[in-house]
């Protein structure tokens, strides 16, 4: 069956007459397409949960789980986008390959570009490097966000694609670094949005990312 354009989802929302009060309210397009927001300071983890990750082997990237359950996807999704580690032989291109393999087709180079807005530059990881550097995450929730709910509900016949999904994930990200001989653990409360699309029988894919700390609501 022939599907529609999966970039329809975005332009439905930015365009079409509901999307008009969620781009008032939420900014919607914005919120696509803005720079990072770190407004969420990262704050010292404390020292008792610091010891488990200090002898930890390299960690290497790990495909996003295969489903037609929108809900596993996303959480996937959200796991793969907020782990990485340094220390992998491999460079930064391949953790963000890992998110970009599971995109729509349609969007994938957007996917991409909304990926690295979540990952240290090529610089940082550079610099971090040094100092054997991971990150990794711990989801709080996954909700499907009213805005998108409203959405579903006043959409015109073909504006959104069918199967398309959006959940707001929050939970903690966590990164560790060996200062010398002292492991150091900072850890920061994020929250974000993704956009797929499971389209019947076929497996989901990454339609897009909402800007870091920005999530539909």
């Amino acid at each position: 069956m022939q599907f529609i354009h999966r970039h329809r989802l975005v332009l439905a929302i930015v365009c079409s007459g509901i999307a008009l009060a969620l781009l008032v309210t939420i900014g919607v397009y914005g919120l696509l397409r803005g720079p990072v927001n770190a407004s969420q300071p990262e704050r010292r983890a404390p020292e008792a949960s610091v010891s488990s990750t200090s002898t930890s082997l390299p960690d290497q990237p790990r495909p996003v789980l295969v489903t037609t359950n929108a809900e596993l996807f996303a959480s996937s999704v959200a796991a793969a986008l907020f782990t990485w580690d340094t220390r992998h032989e491999g460079d930064l291109s391949e953790w963000v390959q890992v998110l970009v393999d599971v995109a729509d087709a349609d969007e994938a180079a957007a996917v991409a570009s909304d990926v690295r807005g979540y990952l240290p530059s090529t610089e940082m990881w550079g610099q971090i490097s040094a100092y054997g550097t991971r990150q990794w995450f711990e989801r709080e929730s996954i909700v499907v966000p009213d805005a998108w709910s409203t959405a579903l509900e006043q959409a015109a016949s073909g504006q959104i694609p069918r199967g398309a999904a959006a959940f707001t994930v929050v939970g903690s990200r966590h990164r560790a670094g060996t200062w010398d001989t002292e492991v150091i653990r900072t850890e920061r409360r994020v929250a974000f949005t993704l956009f797929v699309v499971c389209p019947g029988q076929e497996s989901c894919r990454l339609l897009r990312l909402s800007q870091l700390d920005r999530p539909l609501e």
